[in-house]
């Protein structure tokens, strides 16, 4: 797969490329174990249980993780799954079209203002790029705050609390009118 390349013009060059889940394995275990990621559940994982889970993940049918680039550099995780298959069996009704999501930015000391709201902004650019794509699905902690306020910035909207295995979560969805009324305000 060819490299997706995006332009946010506050923070510069955004690009998307496939996880190598083994060359990609070191600097993963980095961001999701790190405090500021506590939301992605795997603030004990090591090094073989991130390689493990995303050599699982690049097997699936149903999955796709994608490395951000801003500038050349990895700064950001996009993961792609079908909810029919993956994450949100037997919670909602999905429909034709749904694409669930989840993103992470990298920890980091020195934040770009306007940085996180650009990498989502190019996240769900790319997923509607895909004609078939109907609707964004995220099921986030009903905790994180920020990216509930973050996600209404780009048009979703939440349906409503769901329980998963792992936390509570809000289902919330963003269809591609929405999402296009969200960047052009």
């Amino acid at each position: 797969m060819r490299p997706r390349t995006g332009t946010a013009p506050a923070v510069g060059a955004l690009t998307l490329r496939p996880v190598d889940p083994l060359t990609d394995a070191g600097l993963l275990h980095g961001w999701l174990t790190h405090p500021k990621s506590a939301f992605w559940l795997m603030q004990d994982a090591g090094l073989v249980d991130v390689e493990r889970a995303f050599m699982e993940l690049a097997a699936d049918e149903h999955q796709q993780a994608h490395l951000g680039l801003h500038d050349g550099v990895p700064a950001f995780l996009v993961e792609r799954y079908d909810p029919a298959h993956r994450e949100l069996v037997g919670l909602y009704e999905p429909e034709p079209g749904d694409v669930g999501m989840h993103f992470l930015v990298a920890p980091t000391d020195r934040p770009v203002h306007g940085f996180t709201r650009a990498v989502i902004t190019t996240v769900m650019t790319d997923l509607f790029a895909d004609p078939a794509t109907r609707r964004v699905v995220v099921e986030p902690d009903v905790a994180n705050t920020a990216v509930h306020a973050l996600n209404a910035t780009v048009g979703f909207v939440p349906e409503r609390e769901i329980q998963k295995p792992e936390k509570k979560a809000l289902l919330s969805f963003c269809t591609r009118e929405q999402f296009e009324r969200a960047v052009s305000a």
